[in-house]
């Protein structure tokens, strides 16, 4: 996936950037070879025509994407709304990822979590890797690295010992 083919992501909102809803792009930026472009649009709130142009303005928005990220406390400010959104998503075959609440505490509402295609803590490298199963079917065939700090020491004093013993 390059520059030239980004990810279409919508994340949940209700016409206002709250603080989940931007942490999520904070996340998603710090993978510095991961490629998406923002189809939310809190800030065009209709200014007349009521829930029915809230819904007319959420259904443009998640027509060009190709992944809805839903943020628990939305699901559970706005759960009419939210399951109208997995609803549009779901007639566009558009991909569905949910996000725990941050830190793990409360469970997500179960109609979210019941049609989410993955449900992920907030990590960069789980919810980009979410993002990418559920927009385009890629598996990222990740390893989880992990590093022993002084490992390096360890190995060689082990290779000295081995030597000396084989000297003797």
């Amino acid at each position: 996936m390059s520059e030239s083919n980004p990810y279409r992501v919508f994340v949940s909102h209700v016409f206002e950037e709250t603080f989940d809803y931007l942490r999520v792009f904070e996340f998603l930026e710090s993978d510095d070879r991961f490629y998406y472009l923002n189809r939310s649009k809190p800030e065009n709130m209709p200014e007349t025509g009521g829930l029915d142009a809230l819904k007319d303005e959420l259904i443009e928005q998640i027509k060009e994407a190709e992944v809805v990220v839903v943020l628990p406390a939305v699901a559970e400010a706005q759960p009419d709304l939210v399951r109208f959104m997995l609803d549009v998503a779901d007639a566009n075959k558009i991909g569905i990822v949910a996000m725990k609440h941050i830190g793990g505490l409360g469970d997500i509402p179960s109609a979210v979590e019941e049609r989410a295609k993955e449900v992920v803590e907030w990590n960069e490298r789980e919810m980009v890797d979410a993002i990418k199963r559920a927009g385009r079917g890629e598996d990222t065939q990740r390893w989880e690295v992990i590093d022993f700090p002084g490992i390096e020491e360890l190995m060689k004093d082990d290779d000295d010992e081995k030597e000396n013993e084989e000297k003797q």
